[in-house]
């Protein structure tokens, strides 16, 4: 007698993402859901090409769509091709990059158009070890790239993605703290078999996270596999691991490295030592983050106390 198959809606245990399900039963309804109701973003439109995509990852990294769309609008009229922001100063994507935090990203991605232009005849490579390859590039920004922009088959993990699998599938609120084997395994099983359905289950599980199943006050009403989810048939058991606390930004090296660079950013000539000591009070934390900044390759130290962005 043949052994009966598992019912493709079997669900794992909570909290062990190891025992992969068919995800076959959540493609449908998440892809059709993305399909009425993706956002219109700008680094989605075909006129954006690989190189759009490129710049939207880099910049939406720990940073809301909102805050990105304006610096990306900017970006992209002044730097369509990569090979147009490799002509420029590093300091001028810095400058740039504007508000947007984490400026060294910026820096990143000059790097990254740098490489493409020598390498790659100024377009964006769609192969994934090539993508992977460029300076400033991790494993999600080239799967991200390859599947967003080439359409391929790669397990896109970012933070949203990862909470709704947790939920939908292993039972919790919120993924681990940092990206597991675990989850990888789940995510390459979750995939879609067919390349171009796999590209749209990447965008729309991300999209799902982002807009339905949220960190905080989740709409799962609106969630087009509520009835699936395992968090959801749970009762949503709360957290278990250690608390999770937001980032604080105020007082922080962080703030004070903002506030100089905002300083270095609006001046197109080096600025003294005098202009930027009194951009924050206390003598210690403002030392520490300009030598952050000089370290980091940010700022540039150049004779008599002034500073610059990088040449």
């Amino acid at each position: 007698m043949t052994a009966p198959t598992k019912p493709p809606h079997t669900v794992p245990a909570p909290g062990s993402p190891d025992r992969s399900p068919d995800g076959k039963h959540l493609h449908t309804p998440v892809i059709t859901w993305f399909d009425e109701h993706a956002r219109d973003l700008p680094w989605r439109h075909p006129e954006a090409g690989p190189w759009g995509v490129m710049v939207s990852e880099f910049m939406l990294q720990q940073t809301p769509v909102n805050r990105v769309l304006p610096v990306y609008e900017q970006w992209m009229s002044r730097w369509p091709r990569p090979a147009d922001l490799a002509a420029e100063a590093p300091g001028e994507a810095v400058r740039a990059w504007g508000r947007l935090g984490y400026p060294r990203r910026a820096l990143r991605l000059h790097g990254a158009a740098v490489a493409i232009t020598e390498r790659h005849g100024g377009d964006v490579p769609s192969d994934h070890a090539q993508l992977l390859a460029l300076p400033g590039i991790g494993e999600y920004t080239a799967a991200a790239v390859a599947s967003f922009a080439y359409g391929q088959r790669h397990a896109v993990l970012d933070t949203n993605v990862r909470r709704v699998f947790a939920r939908a599938v292993a039972g919790v609120r919120y993924p681990p703290n940092a990206t597991t084997a675990a989850e990888r395994r789940l995510a390459r099983a979750l995939l879609p078999e067919e390349e171009r359905t796999a590209a749209r289950w990447a965008a729309a599980s991300m999209e799902l996270g982002a807009l339905v199943c949220t960190a905080k006050n989740e709409s799962c009403h609106r969630c087009p596999i509520a009835a699936q989810c395992a968090w959801r048939l749970a009762d949503k058991p709360e957290h278990e691991g250690p608390p999770r606390r937001g980032q604080t930004y105020a007082g922080t090296d962080r703030q004070v490295r903002g506030k100089l660079l905002a300083v270095l950013r609006e001046a197109h000539t080096p600025v003294p030592q005098a202009a930027l000591d009194r951009v924050w009070h206390e003598p210690v934390q403002r030392a520490r983050a300009l030598d952050g900044l000089v370290a980091d390759g940010l700022v540039e130290p150049l004779p008599g106390a002034r500073y610059r962005l990088p040449l």
